[in-house]
């Protein structure tokens, strides 16, 4: 089973893929882990990349194909993989189908987690972590059982990323929707794109989805 997960930041794409791969046996493969393995690895393709990176450039859609390519002719890849966060254009979801189709491999589906976006910003916005321990916490979904002292490790320190604030979210979420609209219609247009209800409790976005895959 092969499968593509869509959604904005902050939408759960990571929470449900690692849920996904725990029940299904099938792989999360993230373009940026990716990058950064290949990079460690000193493979040939690592080497471009981080030449491109260093200089300050895009990795170019060719060379994180090729990279995707590489990957999942890996045998942890046999029962199949999730693509988090790739493709983001047309251009690349197309050269993405050349590549597997080479292979002899298909998507299977395409699933798309909806959200809200004015409640998105509520979500992302109010998100902050324990300075200790990292343990995550929200101003109105996941606050600590005792105010300012974290669950985990008893900490007081609590610290906020600088790009949480609803300007820089809501950029980030336009610039989703102007990106990934494209692609959403690609694959509809192939029948097979699948939704479900981000807004959800993360059991019930998991339900929704174990639905589509098993």
């Amino acid at each position: 089973m092969n499968l593509i997960l869509m959604g904005p930041p902050g939408a759960g794409k990571g929470t449900q893929a690692q849920r996904l791969e725990k029940k299904f046996g099938i792989i999360q493969l993230s373009t940026g882990d990716m990058l950064r393995a290949a990079v460690a690895s000193g493979s040939d393709l690592g080497k471009q990349a981080k030449e491109i990176m260093e200089a300050g450039g895009l990795v170019s859609d060719d060379l994180i194909i090729a990279m995707i390519s590489s990957r999942i002719d890996e045998d942890d890849c046999k029962n199949g993989f999730i693509l988090d966060g790739f493709p983001r254009t047309t251009p690349q979801a197309e050269a993405l189908d050349v590549m597997l189709k080479d292979k002899g491999i298909q998507i299977d589906h395409v699933i798309e987690i909806e959200v809200d976006d004015d409640a998105m910003v509520a979500r992302i916005t109010g998100r902050y972590t324990c300075s200790g321990c990292g343990a995550g916490y929200h101003d109105e979904f996941q606050k600590p059982a005792t105010e300012g002292v974290c669950d985990q490790c008893g900490g007081t320190e609590f610290t906020r990323r600088a790009d949480d604030n609803a300007e820089t979210v809501r950029s980030r979420l336009d610039a989703y929707h102007d990106q990934t609209a494209p692609i959403l219609a690609y694959y509809k247009e192939k029948g097979n794109l699948k939704g479900v209800e981000g807004m959800a409790a993360i059991d019930d976005v998991t339900e929704q989805l174990n639905g589509i895959v098993g």
